[in-house]
């Protein structure tokens, strides 16, 4: 798609939008200085890409029929086996949609997007398969991935597997509720607002958001660098530290890995002996919230005085910073992804990374069909330019600066403590919105459980959601948060309470 000299008029639009007053002597001249710059665009154009081989055969797979996707979670079925032996050997893992498979539709849960087929493989996937898994097929996701509902995909709502008509959680609900039926061994969730921990806290399942960079996010679909998280979505702690293991370390292509510190984190897991000298905080702060259901409360204090029980030392601590968290968040993420994936074409500039051009290429058709976007993504990509057009970026960079005392603040408590512990989603799974909802609804649906999920994604402590009781026939889940890097330390919690209780039952 070669670039193209500008025009007289294409000039002086330029210079509009710039502020620049231009005689006719300035175009001519600056269409002739640009001359050289067109050339070295064209240059580049004409060259191959350099991108990551594709190492095992597939086909394009097959949408799948109602009778197949009972709870819409399918986008794409498929299968593509990995290699003849290793630690998932034998295992099948669904994606979501936000995940490059090559030769593959993904669509990332958005309209725009429907008809893109990326050519090259995350380097999650060519792992996964490295490993011996065998890829299914991609599970659908919200739209953008900007939903902690499950209720705005472009097609359609995601049921929750334990009461159809609520909601699975978002934005990676498809793998949440796939999971939890018990329809793949295995998922890949993301998470930049909670989008891992929300959904698996909806459907009961255990899902682990890594500490930032440890997993690396090559051929994702990126909303903002800073918040970017990928990681396991399973129904027992022992497959979600196997899966770890497999995923996590440096790539060589993702800007978000630095100082990455891996682990055998499957080494971890000592059933409830390991809870034995253990140290949890729980944060006073994490509880009580405005829209907070008090069942949900009282299951997780119930979940942690069974800790207690099983050996672990439970001590309640106050963090009050933790209460501003998700409105740090809020400049962070929602500036972030306005100039990251909706301005800058899904990728932005300024950083070393695999660009997958034909993804940039593509995502560009949103601003001609901008009405076809999901309530939560015009609410955010609205404020956001907003923002940008009025007030510059002074408060992105301020967020920044307080997240860092944020991130001293839990540090100063996990000094003291291995853990800190609080109620994943302070909300059980909600009602999914009628059809003919308000732009209100829809978008309360979508962003009600992120309280105690977004701080985690700005300090990029790991957290897992830990299902711990049932009540109204729903799930609810405890997370636990770790040192940066010391994923294991919140496995051992996990595997312990999960071999010395019967969640479901609580």
């Amino acid at each position: 798609m070669a670039v193209q000299s500008p025009t007289r008029d294409q000039i002086l639009d330029l210079a509009s939008e710039l502020g620049l007053d231009l005689s006719d002597e300035d175009v001519d001249s600056y269409i002739g200085l640009f001359q050289g710059n067109v050339e070295a665009y064209n240059l580049v154009d004409s060259m191959p890409d350099n991108l990551p081989e594709v190492k095992y055969p597939r086909t394009p797979g097959y949408k799948p029929r109602d009778d197949e996707n009972k709870y819409n979670a399918w986008h794409v079925k498929t299968e593509i086996k990995g290699a003849s032996r290793g630690k998932l050997k034998g295992r099948e893992v669904v994606l979501k949609d936000n995940i490059m498979l090559a030769g593959v539709p993904m669509m990332n849960g958005a309209a725009t997007l429907e008809g893109y087929v990326p050519e090259i493989d995350a380097t999650i996937v060519t792992r996964l398969l490295d490993a011996g898994a065998t890829i299914v097929g991609k599970a659908h996701c919200e739209y953008y991935c900007l939903s902690g509902g499950s209720h705005t995909s472009a097609k359609g709502p995601v049921h929750n597997p334990h009461k159809m008509g609520h909601m699975a959680g978002g934005s990676s609900s498809g793998s949440a509720a796939l999971v939890a039926a018990g329809e793949v061994d295995l998922a890949i969730g993301g998470d930049q607002g909670g989008s891992i921990r929300m959904p698996s806290s909806y459907c009961g399942i255990y899902g682990m958001k890594p500490t930032h960079g440890l997993v690396p996010y090559t051929g994702i679909m990126p909303i903002e660098i800073y918040v970017d998280h990928t990681g396991p979505m399973t129904n027992n702690v022992q497959d979600n530290a196997l899966m770890l293991e497999v995923l996590a370390g440096e790539d060589g292509y993702d800007p978000r890995q630095y100082n990455v510190k891996t682990q055998k984190y499957t080494d971890a897991l000592q059933g409830v002996d390991g809870l034995k000298g253990m140290k949890v905080a729980v944060v006073k702060e994490g509880y009580n919230h405005e829209n907070t259901e008090k069942d949900v409360d009282q299951k997780v204090k119930a979940a942690l005085s069974k800790l207690k029980s099983l050996g672990a030392t439970v001590e309640e601590v106050s963090i009050p910073m933790h209460q501003v968290g998700p409105a740090l968040w809020v400049p962070i993420g929602v500036e972030g992804l306005t100039q990251t994936m909706m301005w800058g074409d899904g990728y932005g500039v300024s950083r070393p990374d695999l660009y997958v051009t034909s993804l940039m290429d593509f995502h560009r058709n949103w601003r001609g069909r901008a009405n076809e976007l999901s309530e939560t993504t015009k609410l955010f990509t609205m404020f956001g330019t907003y923002i940008r057009n009025f007030y510059g970026s002074r408060y992105y960079g301020k967020a920044m600066n307080l997240t860092r005392m944020l991130t001293a603040a839990y540090d100063k408590v996990l000094d003291e403590y291995d853990l800190l512990a609080m109620p994943t989603t302070v909300v059980k799974s909600q009602r999914i919105p009628a059809p003919d909802a308000s732009r209100e609804e829809i978008v309360q649906r979508g962003l009600e459980m992120l309280a105690n999920t977004s701080p985690f994604d700005i300090t990029h402590h790991p957290a897992m959601a830990i299902p711990c009781g049932m009540s109204d026939g729903l799930p609810v889940s405890l997370q636990l948060i770790g040192k940066h890097f010391k994923e294991s330390t919140i496995y051992r919690a996990a595997h312990g309470f999960q071999e010395g209780t019967d969640w479901k039952s609580m």
